[in-house]
């Protein structure tokens, strides 16, 4: 606060004047020996023309936007790593173009999250085949035989969340059992 009223050239009385806080009051804000107040820095900033965060000091906000990276093209698939970090769960955007496939299910350690985009998605998981639309959502262990692809109407575009020791996208709460005992 010292700072931003030195570059103004304003003094503490010419700040209590403007503020109707008291020189002592300015002062010990100034030196930290009291803690500032919403009902002190408001004023203090409108006097001075700045807003609160250049006042208080507040950190700088960096670009919170994730920067795509270069997209890799697997099977005919083209994934957008959404991670930067290796292991632990990853994250990918991922764009499936039209085309229809025959599915041709897998399996593999993991633990897998989908989320469709746009288009529709078509999964096939054990005995299941089914087809998820925009704003639906899979998750699956991928121990069990699954597959998932392109319906064949059109591309599909959808989030995947995969970890490859099995770790979970949540953990589900679990009622707990009457009174704890055994029945």
């Amino acid at each position: 606060m010292r700072r931003v009223r030195k570059e103004r050239g304003a003094t503490l009385a010419g700040l209590s004047t403007a503020t109707g806080i008291s020189v002592s009051t300015l002062s010990r804000l100034e030196s930290g020996l009291r803690k500032p107040s919403l009902e002190l820095l408001l004023p203090i900033a409108r006097a001075h023309q700045v807003p609160l965060d250049e006042l208080v000091g507040a950190p700088q906000v960096g670009d919170p936007r994730v920067r795509a990276a270069k997209p890799i093209v697997m099977h005919g698939r083209t994934h957008w790593p959404l991670t930067r970090q290796p292991g632990g769960l990853q994250a990918y955007k991922v764009l499936e173009p039209k085309r229809k496939d025959e599915p041709e299910p897998r399996t593999h350690e993991g633990y897998e999250w989908l989320y469709v985009l746009s288009g529709r998605l078509r999964l096939v998981l054990g005995e299941h085949d089914v087809v998820l639309g925009a704003g639906e959502a899979a998750e699956f262990d991928t121990r069990v035989p699954h597959w998932f692809g392109s319906t064949g109407e059109g591309p599909v575009e959808f989030l995947s969340l995969f970890g490859r020791q099995g770790e979970r996208m949540h953990v589900r709460a679990r009622p707990k059992r009457g009174g704890g005992q055994a029945g």
